[in-house]
């Protein structure tokens, strides 16, 4: 977009769009309703290992978790990373660290289906 004062100089966009994660449901989901929660966990607390019934979106907004899907590596989740666990896979690990995090949550459901978390 050229500048209205010198249309020989480009003037930033005023919105930018990033793709920050593209995921294919497999199976694919019947999506009726999302749930979204604002998720908070005291530094150190483990989540110990639990399965959702349903496919689970998230993004990190404080702090940061240690997070494993089990059989895959694990990594450290910041501010500003988003992940998924998929509907009745064992999530090994989804401990915060030491500063505690403060997490959005995502959850994908059927209609009639209420999110559950077992441990």
């Amino acid at each position: 977009m050229p500048s209205t004062e010198n249309p020989d100089i480009p003037v930033a966009s005023p919105v930018t769009r990033t793709t920050v994660q593209v995921t294919r449901l497999e199976p694919a989901h019947q999506t009726a309703a999302v749930e979204v929660r604002r998720i908070t966990m005291a530094p150190g607390f483990p989540a110990g290992l639990h399965f959702h019934n349903g496919p689970v979106f998230g993004n990190i907004v404080e702090g940061s978790v240690f997070f494993q899907i089990e059989g895959e590596p694990e990594t450290v989740l910041r501010a500003g990373d988003v992940f998924y666990e998929p509907a009745d896979a064992p999530i090994a690990r989804f401990d915060a660290t030491d500063e505690g995090v403060v997490f959005l949550g995502y959850f994908l459901l059927e209609e009639g289906q209420e999110p559950v978390i077992t441990t």
